[in-house]
């Protein structure tokens, strides 16, 4: 039997908006959904009329606000930047004192901090809640990170734990088994506050750079198994198959192997094989490499994978430079599966320094936004639901439960002692495929990070000095205390004399 009114509102019904709704509805809860089509709302409506929770449409803006219970509830699913902005400002007027907006899109964090205060100013609630897993985690559990008002967090906790994804806490696997109308039974849920303003979608921002480096180190794994050892694409499969029953088990290396064994419709050939090697972004794997920048934190295995997207693009000039540009001949004579497990070691070794890049990039953003993120809680919320969830989250957790302060993930004892024990391997494929002229910038730059910061010294000193040589940019010294600055006059250099 319906309620006199709904539990909660959305606004939005693309891929992602109907199947969240579906997702809110199966959990018990009677959702109100409006779509700028009213078309569009009616044959969604129309098509999940027996849902546990209830499903009802809206034809405009004032009905959807109209028909839920006070404090009312509403997540807009749109485009992100202006259609929000424009979504929100045609909301505002028909709200009440103590409403709630929630955002549930791709959204700049710095967005989500104006909207927060703007709408605080006319006593509205505001949620930025990053939401992870795309069109299958939405219908049956994302992993979702809500900041904002810790008050109007309160008020959807019920139903956003519900929707979460699931995992085992003993084992940090995800349950699975969901299906329409039979949602997920027990777990723990992979939901939690993350923090004031911007930080929920801070942290989803974190979360989608992180993806973006795990994607690519998987790419240049395939690819040195390709070229350098000469597997078929099925043999790389069977590979990556192995690989997910072991510490690299994760979704994105489950299909990669799926991918790898797919043939062409088509053509019957490899999948993979007739799939053009341009990749594509939306943009928030370029945001969190800038944002690094902006802070001055290394992240530059985040930032390669951007760049690797970017010469993709190239085709054109790429296939044209391959006839003119040469390049060692590939050759390998060791033996294929000690190198295949050297792979592995390179991928894992490689993974972790782009995970450390990620949480040292959001403990910086904690003190530059005064928030006060829990680490170890949002390794945990990601072990399911989301693209990167992995068995691997569940040592990240741990690590933060050992140590809530640690400065670096590479310097827990887990995970230092598995770069110890791979970096080896890690180090051969780095320099075999150097050699064998296979680019893999992930795992070149993830390894110089590494090797960077268990360095006590670095070049920086000559760097310091040119600066202070042609810009009286100041140097510190090292028999002195640090941030005490100095300058010296630099002599006119010595200029070759010329003969005429």
């Amino acid at each position: 039997m319906a309620k006199p009114q709904s539990d909660i509102g959305l606004i939005g019904l693309a891929v992602m908006g109907q199947n969240l709704a579906l997702n809110i509805a199966d959990h018990g809860f009677q959702i109100t959904v409006y779509n700028r089509t009213t078309e569009t709302m009616e044959k969604f409506v129309a098509e999940n009329s027996n849902t546990p929770g209830g499903l009802t449409g809206a034809k405009t803006l004032k009905e959807l606000v109209d028909s839920l219970a006070k404090p009312r509830r509403m997540i807009i699913l749109v485009k992100a930047g202006s259609p929000t902005d424009a979504v929100i400002d045609s909301l505002v007027p028909l709200l009440e004192k103590g409403d709630i907006i929630i955002d549930g899109g791709n959204a700049l964090w710095t967005d989500t901090i104006r909207r927060e205060k703007t709408l605080a100013a006319k006593e509205l609630r505001f949620i930025g809640s990053g939401v992870s897993g795309g069109e299958e985690g939405a219908r049956f559990g994302p992993s979702l990170m809500p900041g904002g008002d810790p008050a109007a967090y309160q008020e959807i906790e019920p139903i956003w734990t519900a929707i979460a994804a699931k995992v085992d806490d003993k084992t940090g696997r995800p349950l699975t088994g969901g299906a329409p109308g039979k949602p997920i039974q027990g777990g723990v849920p992979c939901t939690a506050y993350i923090g004031p303003d911007g930080a929920g979608h801070y942290v989803k921002m974190v979360h989608n750079g992180i993806e973006y480096g795990d994607m690519q180190m998987i790419c240049e794994a395939y690819w040195i198994m390709r070229h350098v050892l000469a597997l078929s694409a099925s043999e790389a499969g069977d590979v990556f198959a192995e690989w997910n029953r072991g510490a690299l088990d994760s979704f994105l290396i489950e299909i990669t192997a799926d991918i790898l064994h797919q043939k062409d419709p088509v053509t019957g050939a490899p999948f993979v094989d007739v799939v053009l090697d341009a990749a594509g972004q939306k943009g928030t794997g370029k945001w969190t490499s800038v944002n690094a920048l902006d802070m001055g934190i290394p992240a530059p295995t985040i930032a390669e994978s951007v760049f690797a997207r970017c010469m993709s693009a190239i085709k054109e000039e790429r296939v044209a430079a391959s006839k003119i540009l040469t390049g060692p001949a590939v050759r390998f004579t060791g033996d294929k599966k000690e190198f295949i497990q050297a792979i592995h070691d390179a991928l894992y070794c490689s993974k972790i320094c782009s995970y450390a890049q990620g949480f040292q990039l959001m403990r910086a953003a904690q003190d530059e936004y005064k928030w006060k993120l829990d680490f170890g809680s949002i390794a945990q919320i990601w072990r399911g639901g989301c693209i990167i969830r992995a068995r691997f989250l569940q040592k990240i957790t741990e690590a933060y439960r050992r140590d809530a302060g640690v400065a670096n993930l590479l310097l827990d004892p887990f995970f230092r002692g598995e770069i110890e024990r791979g970096q080896s391997n890690w180090r051969h494929v780095v320099s075999t495929a150097a050699a064998c002229g296979i680019p893999v910038p992930n795992f070149y730059s993830a390894l110089a990070y590494y090797d960077s910061y268990r360095s006590a010294s670095l070049p920086a000193n000559l760097l310091q000095a040119q600066r202070d040589f042609f810009g009286a940019h100041t140097y510190e010294r090292t028999d002195t205390p640090r941030r005490k600055f100095f300058h010296i006059d630099w002599p006119e250099p010595a200029r070759p004399q010329l003969e005429i």
